[in-house]
């Protein structure tokens, strides 16, 4: 107690004048401009390739080509910029509402304070599950810390008081407090401590799309190699030929994908913001559109958490229910209570049972499984032990028994048996419901008994058999579970990885310490309003409000995403496959390109202007996960791909036999390549009739734009050749009666499957 009166803290005006000597708690990260973002993407691999494309048009004296290579050179750079600019304001803003708080005693008062107006000489309160905001020296009590976030160990390390902890590390077990060494880049970490996950890894949805990326570069480089070839054979300049490889590669390759998925992820966890979820890592988004299997935590999530002691039993006649309490209550943490204490301290204020004071006291430690103290009963000294039925009587809990049971031990010989039992929220089974009817299976965890758990699934919803944590190594069939029993936390993890390893795309709900691992191996891990901070670190989704409900806005979230990154994908590969087919056939037949190389980078760039649009595009939420695949995606596109090749190569060849001139071939097919690709994009957006669905304003406004102006050059002759309206016409009616056909066979595809 001496000790604790010499630890007064800070005043709330000694803070602010470390803060304003020493700056927030915080480390700047360097802010590159949007013009130095533009000057970083002119130098890189993919840049490099249009800047050679540029110099051999200045030196074979084609300045007007030379001109279109340096518009979709600065094209690329300012698009990329833009998008990675709008995907890091939505980073930054959810970086801002999950900065941790910290218990910090100012002014002889305890309070709560975003970890970043920490100072140097704060003491503040560390328990388990929290993540240290700053360098510390361990003042009370000691600690174990999982440091693996600096020394990328994973056993914990235990720290007594005098020792020091260092930002970033995170407490496992323990309660102490502690008092602020150093801040921000002064720490060890040097760094911000922030809930937000800033090295994400990619999601189902991008790993699919980057072997799609992968097919088109190696298609690229067969016709290329191709063209090459024919060029030496024919004796043809191989230098007039390069720049137009180059221009074709960056127009089919999409280099910008990255950016473009995750401006379609921020637009996302913006609406979800507001619905109060937060996205700590963007890829959980479009991993929830593939989510077909939930696991809940019953205590905190399915349930109020908010257990009630309503049975006592003794064991033996050597203590009452009375005295029970005062043993059990005086084991309990007064500072910072779970909910099991919450429930044995109210019970005991019920029967006026007044706490003990006792030594050598030991919080609960979820490895160890009880919480320990040492005071006297009946005149003389004992250790009195309070948790796990399981742990302190080395049996199962009763699994008839409905409720929870938290026993009680004196020098290791149980005296009695609380039985507590908590009541589902007024919303679960109305929550649960709309997550079943989006098609995804729930199933709950709870470490209570199979009896208690069975009871609690039938309330809120869950059909089928409850089975005890033991038997899921007998394989039993998903679809018959409504939940598991027995679970302890650290089962957790090899439940997520045994349904993964069948198949499964598996969400998670937790808030505790113990929860860490599991969720962060979840495909969704989605942290509780209630989560300890690790918890929160380790998941990619966080709910700021109780139950369940605003899984189902996730969910929604997650498809919007998906559908539109599958047009986007469809569109590409179909677009792509057709540009590139077109110019190789042509060439190889005609001794020309097709298509100017003015042509190809106003097609690139108009079709990557619509693509900005598509993150906000108006989308239908499916009822099941999505199970896309590459042979389901490819066959897909495949349809639109033949459809338009085939039209295109017969049109092109009846131009050329007609003996029209290359530059108005070039434009008809300018708007041909145009016309199919804005009109496929309508198409790939619904699994409807094209016309039976509206685009967002955005989308429209973008096509019809595009639309236009493709007319307005091809008619005045800016840029390419001119044509007349008639031609213009006919392109029109060609690619709408095509699309029609092609849009009936999409929707049959769908029917069908």
């Amino acid at each position: 107690m001496a000790f604790l009166e010499k630890v007064q803290g800070l005043t709330s005006a000694q803070a602010q004048t470390k803060l304003k000597q020493d700056g927030p708690n915080e480390v700047a990260m360097k802010q590159t401009t949007f013009w130095g973002s533009v000057l970083k993407r002119l130098w890189e691999p993919s840049a490099w390739i249009l800047e050679v494309a540029l110099l051999l048009e200045f030196a074979l004296g084609k300045w007007v080509q030379a001109v279109f290579v340096l518009l979709l050179l600065l094209f690329a750079a300012v698009n990329g910029a833009v998008q990675e600019k709008r995907a890091s304001k939505v980073l930054g803003n959810l970086t801002q509402q999950l900065v941790p708080l910290v218990s910090v005693l100012r002014d002889g008062q305890w309070q709560q304070v975003p970890s970043k107006e920490l100072v140097v000489g704060d003491v503040i309160r560390l328990k388990s599950g929290d993540v240290i905001p700053a360098d510390v020296e361990i003042l009370t009590a000691p600690l174990e810390v999982d440091e693996s976030s600096i020394t990328g160990e994973s056993q914990a390390v235990k720290h007594d008081p005098n020792a020091t902890a260092y930002a970033g590390t995170a407490v496992e077990w323990g309660e102490s407090l502690a008092q602020v060494t150093a801040t921000g880049k002064n720490s060890r970490a040097g760094k911000t401590i922030t809930l937000v996950s800033t090295s994400q890894s990619p999601g189902h949805l991008q790993k699919l799309l980057g072997k799609v990326i992968q097919y088109l570069a190696i298609l690229d480089a067969v016709l290329a190699v191709i063209l090459t070839i024919a060029a030496l054979i024919r004796g043809e300049n191989i230098l007039a030929l390069a720049p137009f490889l180059a221009v074709l590669v960056i127009a089919t390759i999409p280099i910008a994908m990255p950016s473009s998925f995750a401006v379609a992820n921020s637009v996302e966890a913006r609406t979800l913001s507001r619905e109060q979820v937060l996205v700590s890592d963007l890829t959980g988004i479009q991993n929830a559109a593939n989510l077909n299997l939930l696991l809940v935590d019953k205590t905190g999530t399915i349930t109020a958490n908010k257990p009630e002691v309503i049975k006592i039993t003794p064991i033996g006649k050597q203590f009452s229910d009375q005295q029970l309490l005062t043993l059990a209550v005086s084991a309990t943490d007064f500072k910072a209570p779970s909910e099991v204490d919450r429930a044995i301290q109210m019970a005991a204020h019920r029967h006026q049972a007044q706490p003990l004071t006792g030594t050598d006291n030991l919080l609960f430690n979820p490895q160890v499984g009880y919480s320990a103290l040492t005071v006297p009963v009946n005149g003389k000294s004992a250790r009195i032990k309070l948790g796990s039925y399981h742990v302190l009587t080395g049996h199962a809990a009763d699994k008839n028994v409905l409720g929870r049971q938290v026993a009680l031990a004196v020098d290791d010989q149980v005296v009695g048996v609380f039985t507590l039992q908590d009541q589902p929220r007024p919303d679960s089974a109305k929550s649960i419901a709309a997550i079943k009817a989006r098609g995804v299976k729930v199933i709950m965890l709870t470490g209570d008994g199979q009896a208690t758990a069975q009871k609690v699934a039938t309330e809120v919803g869950l059909d089928g058999q409850v089975i005890s944590s033991a038997d899921l190594a007998q394989k039993p069939q998903l679809a018959q579970l409504a939940g598991i029993a027995d679970v302890l936390p650290e089962n957790k993890l090899a439940i997520v990885k045994q349904f993964q390893q069948a198949g499964y795309i598996v969400g998670m709900t937790g808030d505790g310490v113990n929860d860490a691992p599991a969720l962060k191996q979840a495909d969704v891990g989605i942290a509780v309003k209630s989560a300890v901070d690790i918890a929160k670190k380790a998941a990619k989704v966080i709910l700021m409000v109780d139950g369940l409900s605003r899984i189902v806005d996730l969910l929604d979230s997650g498809h919007r995403v998906y559908s539109r990154m599958m047009t986007w994908t469809i569109t590409k590969l179909a677009r792509t496959a057709e540009l590139t087919v077109l110019l190789t056939v042509g060439y190889l037949v005609t001794h020309f390109f097709p298509l100017s190389l003015n042509a190809i980078v106003l097609v690139a760039i108009l079709n990557d202007l619509v693509t900005l649009a598509l993150g906000t595009d108006n989308t239908t939420i499916t009822t099941h996960p999505e199970t896309w695949n590459l042979g389901k995606l490819s066959r897909l596109a495949s349809v639109f791909t033949v459809g338009w090749i085939v039209t295109g190569i017969v049109f092109g060849h009846e131009l050329v036999a007609s003996g029209m001139a290359h530059g108005q071939v070039s434009t008809i097919l300018f708007l041909y390549l145009l016309f199919s690709a804005m009109l496929t994009i309508l198409m790939t957006r619904t699994k409807k009739f094209f016309w039976q669905s509206r685009p967002s304003n955005g989308v429209l406004t973008a096509i019809t734009l595009n639309c236009l102006l493709a007319i307005v050059l091809s008619v005045t002759g800016v840029a390419v050749t001119a044509i007349s309206w008639a031609w213009i016409g006919i392109v029109f009616v060609l690619v709408l009666i095509v699309g029609i056909i092609l849009d009936a066979i999409q929707v049959g595809f769908y029917q069908h499957k």
